[in-house]
């Protein structure tokens, strides 16, 4: 009589627990890295626009910070979607206020998408940067805010 090769069925189902077991630690990690990985695409885009503003700032005549998005005078001509590159865009890039001597700008999680829950990015002209939370749909500045971007 000849000796079966392979494994058996306790084998597998040990291997297929520990599998399991991994799984269900690595993947909401890998969640949470992906969520911060778009998150800082929005920032980077947030900082490049803010270039953009400064750069119109100083080009106008007499100097004042375009108080919207768009390729006519007196507009901010950049990408209204965030990250500016590829074609899968997870937030919308818009201008809150602006005047002659400041602005506050903002990069909003697309309605449904996967960074629906993950709150508004806001840059403002002073150099504060804040994340309002998704549940808060009036905050347009980080007056009062001592959240980063990074929630610290």
């Amino acid at each position: 009589m000849s000796k079966a090769n392979g494994f058996s069925l306790i084998e597998l189902l040990i291997v297929i627990a520990i599998i399991g077991i991994i799984a269900a630690f690595a993947y909401p990690s890998y969640q949470d890295h992906a969520t911060r990985t778009r998150r800082a695409d929005a920032q980077a885009a947030l900082m490049q626009m803010s270039q953009a503003m400064e750069r119109a700032y100083t080009e106008a005549s007499p100097a004042t910070y375009p108080s919207a998005m768009g390729t006519g005078a007196g507009q901010l001509n950049f990408p209204i979607q965030a990250p500016l590159d590829g074609d899968t865009k997870f937030y919308n890039l818009t201008i809150l206020a602006a005047d002659g001597t400041s602005y506050s700008i903002a990069a909003s999680p697309i309605a449904g998408g996967v960074q629906a829950g993950d709150g508004r990015l806001i840059y403002m002209s002073t150099g504060r940067r804040c994340r309002i939370p998704a549940s808060d749909t009036v905050g347009i500045d980080c007056s009062g805010s001592t959240v980063t971007w990074d929630a610290r």
